[in-house]
């Protein structure tokens, strides 16, 4: 692997001289900046050959290093050997930004490129502005892998299908129209969207061009007159041209959205030219959940309950028993959840995490790294699935057999961050921010945090991550309102020992109005039991139990009546009622 690496990095430097170029950056994105990218846009593993799902390459005319967080320092410091690649450890205070490694690299006058089409405008301009400071230019209109990756794969042209109106709950007409009225008010005559969530949900559409996403490759100009799919039409089959016909959109095919010259206009001229709005619109929309939505995912989070349940009601025997493995649960649970009405496929890449490998956020299993599950310590697993009605996103931390002191203080306390933001009443219109702190609390007066967020929205068969508002400890402004989900996962990482994280899928109700404003509160969607086998029932309130006790009274109303005898026998143990004072 790595002479082919050393190969295409020797006829990049040959591309860089013939283009006047002194260093050229390679990105983990794509146009449409999702989570996973198709393999057609993934040149930064193409041409460093670092698989992980988050990093920079960048290669210069000397040098070549590559830019990875945390979760990938082991595996790609692997995966570099023998190329021309060094690793620099994001996140680490002695390791430079890629623009400093370059300023430091290169001289005046200089020119670095960049595929433009994969980063976002701010990006360009951040990069732009310091580059400038040290005389360095950068160029936005190459790339070099078209010429040079000679078996790359195509765009991916998988068929596309239409969301019933039964799962979306509104015609694709009125959202549209609903954009229209947001740019009227915004006094702006078009929109841009590029992200393929809000693509899916504006139209009412679905695919699986994407890993774990139900989306398709494609842009929308929607301007106040009219609306363009930019979209390779072998995707579309007679049903969903006679449909986008129907509701008024134009089909042109995806590559000629790169020929589209979209200049932002003033005064009258706009009610004939689309100007270049971009950010939130679409998806602040999409984040309040309709009727349908709604129960749509009510439905999906009692299958996916039912499957989850059979899997825990099976897990820790089949442990006892012997031979099982982070990858092999993965399986078991995966094979579960296909059973179920409505099953399209995982939400994320599951995260089946053993003691140690719990502390690593973001861990996922491979045959390298895959270990035997004990009788003993805890079983970090956050998993999701993607089912036609609803999208699930769930976590637990199981314990396998015994625990030690630290293990259960951490357990407890992540319990009462989890419980403490799920009883808070909040007022309407807040920030996540505002309220991220609550699920922190206990933990903090232990010294204790976490590094990731607290929670973020999902979609409605669409995406398992999706925004704008998300509860974090660093400041994002998107409000909070009825109708949104988000979820609710606090945990507590120790390196080396073991993971905690408890999450739940909640939404976002009315809980009345006061002299002061209309108040909110989260329900829990996800149903599913919470091992209180780890839990120091001495640090939990009277309001903490009352809680847990509540929600394991829904879980078993609203599962039992699906299982069999002995998966219900299990189930009304694991949520049986805790005394408030044990």
């Amino acid at each position: 692997m790595s002479n082919n690496i050393n190969e295409r990095v020797g006829k990049l430097r040959d591309y860089l001289r013939k283009n006047g170029l002194a260093a050229f950056i390679f990105p983990s994105t794509d146009p449409h900046q999702g989570e996973y990218v198709p393999e057609h846009w993934q040149t930064r593993k193409w041409i460093s050959g670092f698989d992980g799902s988050a990093g920079t390459a960048v290669v210069t005319l000397s040098d070549a290093a590559l830019w990875t967080d945390s979760r990938y320092y082991i595996a790609a410091e692997q995966q570099l050997q023998g190329t021309p690649f060094k690793l620099m450890k994001d996140g680490q205070a002695e390791t430079p930004s890629i623009t400093e490694w370059l300023c430091q690299q290169l001289t005046e006058n200089n020119v670095v490129g960049v595929d433009g089409e994969v980063f976002t405008e701010t990006e360009i301009e951040e990069m732009q502005a310091a580059l400038g400071m040290a005389g360095i230019m950068l160029k936005t209109d190459l790339n070099p892998a078209e010429e040079l990756w000679t078996d790359r794969p195509p765009i991916p042209k998988n068929k596309v299908e239409i969301q019933p109106l039964e799962f979306a709950g509104e015609s694709a007409e009125s959202k549209i129209e609903r954009v229209r009225q947001a740019l009227r008010e915004q006094k702006a005559n078009g929109i841009l969207i590029s992200q393929l969530d809000d693509i899916a949900w504006l139209l009412n559409l679905r695919g699986s061009d994407v890993h774990c996403n139900p989306v398709f490759v494609s842009y929308v100009l929607l301007t106040l007159d009219e609306v363009t799919l930019f979209i390779d039409s072998e995707k579309l089959d007679d049903s969903v041209k006679n449909y986008l016909n129907k509701i008024g959109v134009r089909v042109k095919p995806y590559g000629e959205f790169q020929t589209l010259s979209i200049s932002p206009l003033k005064g009258e001229d706009k009610a004939q030219k689309a100007s270049p709005l971009r950010g939130g619109l679409v998806g602040s929309l999409k984040s309040i959940k309709n009727a349908a939505e709604i129960a749509g995912f009510r439905r999906a989070m009692i299958r996916d309950g039912v499957a989850m349940v059979k899997f825990l009601h099976w897990l820790n025997p089949a442990v006892e028993a012997g031979g099982q493995t982070e990858l092999s649960i993965d399986r078991k649970l995966t094979a579960l959840r296909a059973e179920q009405d409505l099953y399209r496929g995982f939400s994320f890449d599951t995260i089946a995490a053993y003691g140690p490998h719990g502390a690593i956020v973001h861990y996922e299993a491979t045959p390298e790294s895959d270990v035997k599950l004990e009788p003993k310590g805890f079983l970090l697993l956050d998993s999701g699935t993607q089912y036609q009605d609803g999208t699930t996103d769930i976590t637990r931390t199981i314990a396998l057999g015994p625990l030690t002191d630290e293990e259960r203080l951490d357990y407890t306390l992540v319990l009462k961050g989890h419980i403490r933001l799920a009883l808070t009443r909040f007022p309407d219109g807040i920030s996540g921010t505002q309220i991220d702190a609550l699920a922190r609390y206990a933990m903090w007066q232990h010294g204790i945090n976490y590094g990731h967020g607290t929670g973020h929205g999902v979609g409605s068969y669409l995406c398992a991550h999706e925004g704008p508002h998300q509860i974090r400890h660093t400041w994002k402004p998107a409000p909070l309102h009825a109708g949104m989900t988000v979820t609710n996962e606090p945990g507590i990482y120790r390196q080396g020992k073991h993971g905690v994280r408890i999450e739940n899928t909640m939404l976002i109700v009315e809980d009345g109005e006061t002299e002061f404003g209309k108040f909110l509160r989260l329900e829990p969607l996800t149903l599913c039991p919470i091992d209180l086998t780890p839990v120091l029932w001495n640090m939990m309130t009277a309001e903490e139990v009352a809680y847990i006790n509540a929600y394991h009274e829904k879980v078993y109303e609203e599962l039992s009546p699906l299982l069999t005898e002995e998966e219900r026998l299990w189930l009304k143990v694991q949520c049986v009622a805790m005394p408030s004072q044990p």
